[in-house]
């Protein structure tokens, strides 16, 4: 069964992909919210980008072609912006650092 076949991995990536959309939409307004708000929403944003970091991990981990296409394209993408895949994920992580520390600077 190719990768893209599991009924697992498909789930999973609908189910990260929606979570995302959703954060991003409600991410839009975020300027409204009040401190516990915005400490809510950071830690929804980090266990999505860790569901994201295991997500794409199996696909490193796959011997299925497809998911190693998947890997190269990813890479290639991200190299148009001077970046590799771990370095996404640490940009992703000094953003949600940085939201935490003005998060904690509010009274």
């Amino acid at each position: 069964m190719s990768f893209f076949e599991s009924e697992i991995v498909q789930q999973e990536a609908k189910q990260i992909f929606e979570d995302y959309q959703s954060l991003l939409q409600l991410g839009s307004k975020y300027g409204q919210f009040d401190r516990e708000g915005k400490k809510i929403f950071i830690d929804q944003m980090e266990a999505m980008m860790e569901r994201y970091r295991i997500f794409m991990k199996r696909f490193e981990l796959s011997e299925d072609f497809a998911a190693k296409m998947t890997v190269e394209q990813l890479k290639t993408h991200l190299s148009q912006f001077g970046m590799t895949p771990q370095q996404m994920f640490d940009q992703m992580h000094l953003t949600l650092e940085r939201m935490k520390s003005e998060v904690e600077k509010q009274p």
